[in-house]
């Protein structure tokens, strides 16, 4: 509750969604309970659990203790424990047996035989629950398995302040769904109260979407714990009791239920769930945990002699910049029998098809890099299919993992001007987004717009992953052969947390050009929090932008000219701080008179019938004023520039007014003097 509270503290959205959830849940749960619904009668639901112990040493966790742990929540939820004896005759009707069921995982996500119980070496003492590093490997904990597959248990010291905690259902993000445990917690541990291995049954009641028993209310006896066959309690039990118990909450007979699992009783108490809190975890699960039931996890594999697994599809990228690519896959034995060879097809969808047979020698779960021959595609969104065959010469016995197919997209560069304003597909012809991990990313939306029906937006609001990087890219662009080249665009923002406020991962825009097909990119624009917003008041809802919340970016792109082809790239990298807006993307190039180039100076037209444009090249710095003058050498116009103030290379007159015949224009700068003759004709 304390890593929950936190979550809300820093998104106080996060506890409105989660208290509506649980208002939607409640009603699932009641009506289970009417119907008397349970998972002992509908079918038992087995979960696949993977221990993931972290540590220094390993010798903080013995196989043994896992296995004893493993045994403990199994007789906890199905209420066979040695302990279920002493569970008082007053609250025997309330007994709850649940249908949940745990074994260790027998094959990992990748399909490659596991105990279940996995060992990771770390440089850190001790983690926390201030934080998920012990959930992530660059941090020096584990990854999670696929979480909608296995129940991710982390094993660890998290010093000596607590001793596990746990998500709940629609905690974000997936890949930190689990339960953390002390390892002095485990059955066997030197801790004496706490070493029954009950903590790992409360935190799974937790993932279940179970709350304290005592309601979490510092002893108001106004909290719940959204059960109603849980008596009423002041607050945690942490001591060990005998008999009937009452409080301020509870003041009679048969008091508080310290016997509970989710009380903090020490471990020797602790021998039930409430039939109610049954029906809450089974509901949890059927809504949502439910995939796990369909999950393989604790299922054995069944090794073929002969199978070979097409692992992934490496190359081409997501998008090509040429016609013609090599293929390149990673294939995988999967078979007991050495992989000496195998047959590999490749075809583009509509295409000829390329084979191409590999010979080696690869040993059980070995895999290797295979470069297959060239290919070339047609212009467009592609799709390629690769398949395997013939493993060893032989037919392969289980062709369910021996095809993939692999979306790409090539188009050759266009011409400038690129103007898109996202009204029509999304994305736009030749325009791609790369969303690596698969989560929130640009999309197209109709409920705000700088012009037209439609803009595009990223909802960092709703996105708790702070650090994701989304790239929405232009097409390829030849800006070859111009003088100048920019980027404008539109954009709209704003910000969860104040300006002024420190500390905060604040979301980021990027402009970036690549000119090499994506590979790498150069940044030529960078604004977050106060530099990025275009509404200045902290927003505590998804914003939407008004039409005057949109602001005007220009980009200059000049010094990528020399290398041709360029993709621009807007980047958001997430803070989770509120919604970012883009419209009216458009790539320009301005390309100069070459006469202006050698003069540095012109006044077209000349002669003239009335408008008369001066040009400079380069831009003119240092201009302080242009006058126009008649033959006889009266100002008759006059353009006075501040200093600092020359925002533009072209200065435009009209002489429609004026007689026909000679004047003469004067530049005045802050150094120098130009000056041109022109003819006014009728």
């Amino acid at each position: 509750m304390d890593v929950l509270e936190k979550k809300f503290t820093a998104r106080p959205s996060l506890r409105i969604a989660f208290d509506e959830r649980q208002v939607q849940f409640q009603k699932i749960v009641s009506e289970r309970i009417i119907r008397n619904k349970t998972l002992r009668t509908e079918g038992l639901v087995t979960i696949p659990v993977v221990f993931h112990v972290v540590g220094k040493s390993q010798s903080i966790a013995t196989d043994a203790q896992l296995m004893a742990q493993l045994d403990t929540i199994n007789k906890d939820y199905a209420g066979l424990n040695a302990g279920a004896s002493k569970v008082p005759s007053y609250f025997l009707e309330r007994f709850g047996k649940s249908g949940i069921q745990f074994a260790l995982a027998q094959r990992t996500p990748g399909n490659i035989p596991t105990t279940g119980i996995v060992r990771y070496s770390t440089t850190r003492n001790s983690f926390t629950d201030s934080n998920e590093n012990i959930k992530h490997t660059a941090q020096g904990g584990a990854d999670a398995w696929d979480p909608n597959s296995y129940l991710n248990v982390w094993v660890c010291d998290l010093g000596s302040q607590i001793l596990g905690y746990s998500t709940f259902p629609g905690d974000l993000p997936a890949n930190e769904q689990g339960v953390v445990i002390h390892y002095q917690s485990l059955p066997g541990s030197t801790n004496t109260d706490f070493n029954g291995g009950k903590t790992l049954t409360h935190e799974i009641g937790h993932y279940f979407n179970l709350f304290h028993i005592w309601g979490d209310d510092n002893g108001a006896c106004t909290g719940t714990d959204r059960v109603d066959d849980t008596p009423n309690q002041a607050d945690a039990n942490r001591t060990l009791r005998t008999g009937v118990v009452t409080d301020n909450c509870s003041q009679a007979s048969p008091g508080i239920m310290y016997q509970n699992y989710m009380d903090y009783s020490p471990d020797a108490n602790l021998v039930m769930f409430t039939t109610q809190q049954v029906a809450r975890m089974e509901a949890a699960f059927l809504q949502s945990r439910s995939a796990m039931s369909s999950s393989l996890g604790a299922t054995p594999v069944n090794l073929k002699k002969n199978d070979v697994s097409l692992k992934s599809i490496t190359q081409p990228e997501q998008r090509l910049c040429t016609d013609s690519f090599a293929p390149q896959v990673i294939i995988r034995n999967v078979g007991s029998e050495f992989l000496k060879s195998v047959t590999i097809h490749a075809v583009i969808a509509g295409g000829n098809e390329v084979t191409y047979k590999w010979t080696g020698s690869l040993s059980t779960y070995t895999e290797a890099t295979v470069t297959l021959p060239s290919l070339t595609t047609n212009v467009g969104n592609q799709e390629l299919e690769i398949t395997t065959s013939l493993p060893n010469s032989l037919p392969d016995e289980d062709t369910s993992n021996d095809s993939q197919v692999f979306n790409f997209m090539y188009y050759g560069p266009v011409a400038p001007p690129v103007i898109e304003g996202f009204e029509g597909i999304f994305p736009p012809q030749a325009w791609d987004i790369v969303n690596s991990d698969g989560g929130n990313t640009w999309e197209k939306t109709t409920i705000a717009s700088k012009s037209g029906a439609a803009s595009v937006r990223i909802k960092n609001y709703a996105n708790d992953v702070v650090g994701q990087r989304d790239y929405l890219r232009s097409p390829t662009v030849n800006i070859a052969g111009v003088d100048s080249a920019f980027v404008t665009f539109q954009v709209a923002a704003a910000t969860y947390n104040s300006g002024s406020t420190t500390n905060v991962a604040w979301d980021t825009l990027q402009v970036l050009i690549s000119t090499d097909c994506g590979k790498t990119y150069t940044s030529v624009y960078k604004k977050w929090g106060s530099t990025l917003i275009t509404r200045t008041a902290a927003t505590r809802t998804a914003f939407t932008p008004t039409p005057s919340e949109w602001r005007k970016e220009k980009v200059n792109i000049s010094s990528f000219v020399s290398k041709g082809e360029v993709i621009v790239t807007f980047m958001n990298t997430n803070g989770n701080e509120n919604d970012v807006f883009l419209d009216d993307v458009n790539i320009s190039t301005v390309t100069v008179n070459p006469n202006l180039k050698e003069a540095g100076f012109l006044v077209t037209p000349n002669s003239t019938d009335g408008a008369v444009s001066v040009q400079f090249y380069p831009h003119p710095a240092g201009l302080t004023g242009v006058y126009i003058y008649n033959a006889t050498g009266k100002l008759i116009m006059e353009r006075n520039i501040s200093a600092g103030a020359v925002t533009t290379n072209v200065y435009d007159f009209d002489l429609t007014n004026y007689p026909a015949g000679l004047y003469i224009v004067r530049s005045v700068f802050s150094d120098h003097v130009l000056t041109k003759k022109i003819v006014k004709v009728n």
